[in-house]
C-alpha cells in the first residue's frame, strides 16, 4: 500500500491582514495544539522588519479548513541583545512531564560579523495555551556531541516511559559544495528533563540529502516510526519534504520517495515545502507545512490517503 498526501489547499496566508510588528511576516514551522472538538491553536514563527522571528497564532477548524480567530499580538517573542534567542524564535513540538506542558524551540543567534547559529529553548505552554520561558540559559546548547549549532527538536513519549529526541544538528557550514551539512540527531531521557545525546538517527548523502531541519516524528500502527522533515540536497534546489523510517527510532532507512508530497505546479507552494508538521485527528492523519518562502506563504493543510 502506497500512502501519499492529499493537498486540501492553503489554510493561512499572513500576507492578507494588517500585522503586529512582531509578526510583520511569514508563518513559520506550524505547530497545532488541540483545543477541543475540531479547533487547533497553531502556533508558528513570524518575523519583524529585522528577520527576528516571534510565536503568533491562528485557531483554525481542521475539517471546515478555516480559520476562525487570527491572534494580533505574539505569544512570546525574540529575546533581548545576548539571549540565546535574541534573533529569533522557531518552534519544534510539545510533550508533557507531569502534567506541565512544554514547548521546545530553535533559538537563534546572529552576531555581527559573524554565522547564524542556534541552540535548543523551552517554553511553559500554560493551561490556557499561553507561552513562558523556563530558563533565560539554553535547554540543549552546544556539546562535544553538537559542536557548531542545533535546530528543531521534535520529542516523543516512549510506550513504556521515558523519551525520544530528534533534533537539527550542524557538522558543516559548508560540506564541500556550497551546502551546509545540518543532520537529524537522536537523544534519550528517563524524565524528558535531562538528556542523553546519542549522534546520527538519519543518514545523510552529499548531493542528495544534507541539510535537514524539522524532523516530525509519528508511531506506525503495525509497529516503528516514520519521519517527515525539510532537506535540501546541496545541488541547488531549494527545501522539499523527505521521509525516513525506522524500526526502533534510534537507527533509520532514508527513503525520500516515499514522501508522498511534492511542490505544486503553480501557487504559494510551487518552489519550496518545507518545515512539516504530522499529527492524528479523529482517525485522520494531517500535515501542516510551509511553501515558498521559507513560510513567507504561509502553510497549507494536506491529509493522508492510501492508494
Amino acid at each position: 500500500m502506497t500512502q501519499y498526501w492529499k493537498k486540501l489547499g492553503q489554510l493561512y496566508d499572513p500576507t492578507l491582514k494588517a500585522q503586529h510588528p512582531k509578526l510583520n511576516s511569514h508563518a513559520a514551522n506550524p505547530l497545532a495544539v488541540h483545543m477541543g472538538n475540531d479547533v487547533y491553536r497553531v502556533f508558528f514563527s513570524g518575523r519583524d522588519e529585522n528577520n527576528r522571528s516571534s510565536v503568533g497564532a491562528v485557531d483554525v477548524d481542521i475539517v471546515q479548513r478555516k480559520v476562525i480567530v487570527e491572534h494580533y499580538h505574539p505569544f512570546f517573542e525574540h529575546g533581548p541583545i545576548g539571549s540565546f534567542f535574541a534573533d529569533g524564535v522557531s518552534i519544534g513540538n510539545c510533550y508533557e512531564v507531569d502534567d506541565i506542558r512544554y514547548m521546545l524551540f530553535m533559538g537563534w543567534q546572529a552576531p555581527v560579523n559573524g554565522h547564524w547559529r542556534g541552540d535548543i529553548g523551552r517554553l511553559i505552554v500554560t493551561p490556557a495555551l499561553s507561552l513562558e520561558l523556563e530558563n533565560p540559559e539554553p535547554f540543549m546548547g552546544n556539546d562535544s556531541t553538537d559542536p557548531i549549532s542545533l535546530s528543531y527538536p521534535w520529542v516523543l513519549e516512549k510506550p513504556l516511559g521515558g523519551f525520544n529526541m530528534w533534533y537539527g544538528s550542524t557538522r558543516a557550514w559548508d560540506a564541500g559544495n556550497g551546502e551546509m551539512l545540518h543532520i537529524i540527531q537522536h537523544a534519550s531521557s528517563d524524565d524528558g528533563h535531562h538528556w542523553h545525546r546519542r549522534g546520527l538517527a538519519v543518514p545523510y548523502e552529499l548531493g542528495r540529502a544534507q541539510a535537514f531541519s524539522r524532523p516530525t516524528v509519528m508511531t506506525c500502527k503495525q509497529g516503528g516510526f516514520e519521519m517527515w522533515f525539510s532537506y535540501r540536497s546541496g545541488s541547488g534546489e531549494k527545501y522539499r519534504i523527505g521521509y525516513a523510517k525506522s524500526t526502533d527510532g534510534l537507527s533509520w532507512t532514508l527513503d525520500l520517495e516515499m514522501a508522498g508530497i511534492s511542490v505544486s505546479d503553480s501557487g504559494w507552494d510551487s518552489e519550496m515545502i518545507e518545515y512539516p508538521f504530522v499529527f492524528d485527528h479523529a482517525g485522520v492523519r494531517y500535515m501542516i507545512y510551509n511553501g515558498n518562502g521559507y513560510g513567507k506563504t504561509g502553510f497549507g493543510l494536506a491529509v493522508m490517503e492510501n492508494d
